[in-house]
């Protein structure tokens, strides 16, 4: 059982994660941790901030929504990916033993913060490769593969999946990186809300924690919106990363 203190912590967390996510992404690697710190087993937790967490991507990819025009076979070649991996890496998750899957966390963790790190580095060379004449591009079927095994991870584990999409976009696709950005959006969202949909029926939802952190998150990232100007998204995220890194290792040495 949770205590009210522990209550309190949760929620704290995840409204710090809503504001990191409205400005740098990386939210995830707030809240989990404190899940797992407050007694709750981590598939548990994992799985609650799925839940929890999931109605950000609505948020994000409506407000991108414009930039979807034009991109309709697009949709319907990565948003079935999406769903199936979605519920794949859920499947897969629910399989895990616990101590399994407490083996794999600080690695996940890591895999997580590198994602983050590079996401700099990757829009800008998304950008490059855009202006580069005679970039190319390959057949867009050729998407779906790599998207279901992005969003396979995705329904797993979840840290740092809208990096691996948008990565995977710009692999594939021509495109500039709004249009892609916004693909990118409504893919992690299909992969959230599927994997989301799928827990709420497995019985380890901490509803009590999803509740809190729900609505944590979404003031989160109010405040996040408001203080866009105010503060350097990329300052931001250096510190989540080294957040996720030291997480990691207090996991690795116990």
């Amino acid at each position: 059982m949770i205590s009210g203190v522990e209550f309190l912590l949760v929620a704290l967390a995840a409204v710090a994660a809503g504001a990191v996510n409205a400005l740098a992404g990386g939210g995830t690697l707030i809240t989990f941790p404190v899940l797992v710190a407050v007694g709750i087993p981590p598939i548990s937790a994992n799985i609650t901030n799925t839940v929890a967490l999931s109605p950000g991507y609505l948020g994000a990819t409506m407000g991108q929504a414009k930039d979807l025009h034009g991109q309709r076979r697009r949709l319907w070649l990565t948003l079935p990916a999406g769903v199936v991996g979605g519920i794949l890496g859920a499947i897969l998750l629910l399989q895990t033993e616990e101590r399994v899957f407490q083996e794999l966390v600080p690695y996940l963790i890591l895999m997580a913060s590198g994602l983050l790190a590079v996401q700099e580095r990757l829009r800008g060379w998304l950008v490059r490769r855009r202006e580069q004449k005679g970039a190319g591009t390959a057949n867009e079927a050729t998407i779906i593969l790599p998207i279901g095994l992005a969003a396979v991870y995705g329904g797993y584990f979840g840290a740092g999946v809208s990096v691996m999409v948008l990565a995977v976009l710009g692999l594939f696709l021509d495109d500039n990186l709004t249009r892609l950005n916004a693909l990118k959006q409504a893919i992690s969202f299909a992969i959230n809300i599927t994997a989301a949909l799928f827990f709420l029926f497995s019985g380890q939802v901490v509803w009590a924690a999803a509740a809190v952190m729900a609505g944590g998150a979404l003031l989160g990232g109010v405040l996040g919106g408001r203080l866009a100007s105010r503060i350097k998204p990329s300052s931001l995220r250096r510190v989540v990363v080294m957040i996720g890194v030291v997480v990691a290792i207090i996991y690795l040495l116990r």
